[in-house]
Order: C-alpha cells, then sequence, then structure tokens
C-alpha cells in the first residue's frame, strides 16, 4: 500500500523538526526499499482477510485493535511503562465492541458500551494515577469504534461489503498519494504549521481531488447507481483521512516522537498506517447507514 511520506504534502503523519539534518541518499534508498519490502509481506495477507471478510477479517480487525491500542497509550504517556491491565482492558472492550457490530442493532449496542467503558476506563486511570486521564480514556471511542465500523461495513452490509470496503481503502490510499503530489509539487501555504509544518492546503485539495476521481472511478466499475455521488463522498472521506492524519500528527508532537511505533519497518507504527482510516471508517459507516438507500449510489 502507499507509504505516507514524512517530507510533503498533507499525506506525511511522521514530522521532522525544521532544524533536521536531511538523510543521505544512500539512507533515503534504503529507507524507501525497507517499505517496499513491509508492504510487499503485508499487503496480501490484509487484502486476502478484506476479501474472504466473516471471522478471518474480524481477526485481523481485532489484532489490529489491540496493537494499536498499545501504541496509543505510549503516546498519550510517553516515557511511561505501561500497565500491562490497561491495554489488555482496552482490547476486551474493542473485542465486545466490534463483536456487537455483527448483530442487528450492533452499532446501538456498541455505542452505549463503548460509552460505558470509557466513563469505568477514566475512573480506573483516576484511582491508578494514570494521566492524562482524558486521552487515555479517549481510546476506547477513538480505536473500538472505528472497528465497529469496518467490521460492519465488511460483514454486515449484504453482497455489497466487500465493494464498499475497498470503496474505503482505495479512497484513502488515492488521498495519500494526491495529497503527497500536491505538496510536494505545488507547496503554497500551510494547512496547520503548528501540527505539522510540511501539510499545505495544496495537498488537501490534492487528496480530495484524487480521491474523489478514484471513488468515481472505483463506483463506475462496480456498476453503482451514482458515480458523482460517490466521487463526493469519497472527497468527504479524504477530509476525514486527512483530520485523522492531522491528528495523530498533535499526538506525536505532543509526545515528541516521529512514530507511533516500530512494528513496520520502514514504516513506523500500526497508527502511522491507519490514522486517517481510523476517522474515515465511521464516518463511511454513518454516512452509508443513514443515507445509502436515499441517495441510491451504491
Amino acid at each position: 500500500m502507499p507509504s505516507k511520506s514524512t517530507t510533503g504534502g498533507i499525506a506525511g503523519s511522521g514530522h521532522r523538526s525544521a532544524a533536521a539534518e536531511p538523510a543521505p541518499a544512500g539512507a533515503r534508498s534504503s529507507d524507501l526499499k525497507t517499505r517496499f519490502l513491509s508492504a510487499i509481506i503485508l499487503a496480501p495477507p490484509v487484502l486476502a482477510a478484506v476479501w474472504f471478510g466473516g471471522p478471518v477479517f474480524d481477526a485481523l480487525v481485532v489484532v489490529a485493535a489491540a496493537l494499536s491500542v498499545r501504541e496509543w497509550v505510549r503516546l498519550v504517556v510517553p516515557g511511561a511503562a505501561t500497565p500491562l491491565p490497561l491495554p489488555l482492558l482496552l482490547s476486551l472492550v474493542a473485542v465486545g465492541a466490534v463483536m456487537a457490530a455483527d448483530l442487528a442493532w450492533g452499532t446501538v449496542i456498541a455505542l452505549p458500551v463503548a460509552a460505558a467503558a470509557t466513563v469505568a476506563l477514566y475512573g480506573a486511570c483516576r484511582l491508578a494515577g494514570v494521566g492524562p486521564r482524558a486521552l487515555v480514556a479517549l481510546t476506547v471511542p477513538y480505536i473500538a469504534l472505528a472497528c465497529v465500523a469496518l467490521m460492519w461495513l465488511r460483514n454486515a452490509t449484504g453482497e455489497d461489503g466487500r465493494s464498499l470496503f475497498f470503496f474505503l481503502l482505495l479512497a484513502i490510499w488515492a488521498t495519500d498519494i494526491g495529497a503527497y503530489a500536491a505538496g510536494r509539487s505545488i507547496g503554497g501555504p500551510k494547512l496547520a504549521p503548528r501540527i505539522s509544518p510540511k501539510k499545505t492546503w495544496a495537498g488537501l485539495i490534492g487528496g480530495m481531488l484524487a480521491a474523489a476521481l478514484v471513488g468515481a472511478g472505483v463506483a463506475f466499475l462496480a456498476d453503482a447507481g451514482r458515480p458523482l455521488v460517490a466521487a463526493l463522498i469519497a472527497a468527504c472521506l479524504a477530509v476525514a483521512g486527512q483530520a485523522g492524519d492531522l491528528f495523530e500528527s498533535f499526538m506525536k508532537r505532543r509526545s515528541h516522537v516521529k512514530d507511533s511505533g516500530h512494528l513496520i519497518p520502514g514504516h513506523g507504527g500500526l497508527l502511522d498506517r491507519i490514522d486517517g482510516l481510523i476517522v474515515a471508517a465511521p464516518v463511511f459507516a454513518l454516512v452509508h447507514g443513514l443515507a445509502g438507500e436515499s441517495l441510491q449510489w451504491w
């Protein structure tokens, strides 16, 4: 899958300080090779899980949730040893919430479960002296609700689940590529210089346009009802995805780290790869669930 750049456009979820020296050409070449090899190894099993759906996909989401929780807690409490029960508790909550997504009223059940878990976790953090409590507690809605959305889109939308999920993935990937290309070639005013100095408004618009074009193309190839509406939805997903990118950039800047972790060689942590998807998936599920039939877009 495409890699997010750390040097330009909205696509970079990592960042370097203004005073950082550019990496030597040999180091950059080696880093690109590492990224490419990691993508080649990881992409097939991930795409296979998406293709087959069901328990295989559920297992992938649950594992990703547990790993994301671990990275998030380390971002929120930088330099502190993460108590083992904390990520374990969050993982169990995430499992319960995402499994509820397979029920007819899964979202209705998952929302109060996540809310109750958030309140309980906040209280547990207060008693244990873990802080900042609000950001730690945010892990539940931030990670678990994204998992609910992903599993609902793939498993609870009938025969359209596979194509809808690939629509979401391709829209996010197109956003990254379009944002990187526009940010590097056009540059211009910064989008959020205090959070991520390399991100530009040109990158934002380029990502939206790329997502819209890919979204319309996917809808056309899938013989969907209204490709133009699909393009508009994809552009909105681009904004949501880039908001997730910026949010993680804010958290990394707050913690004074470049990457959320070191799980994927050449790419950083898992959150560095799925930060946009975490925000875009609930938005897409909400739009399709509430307005899919009235829009008749798929």
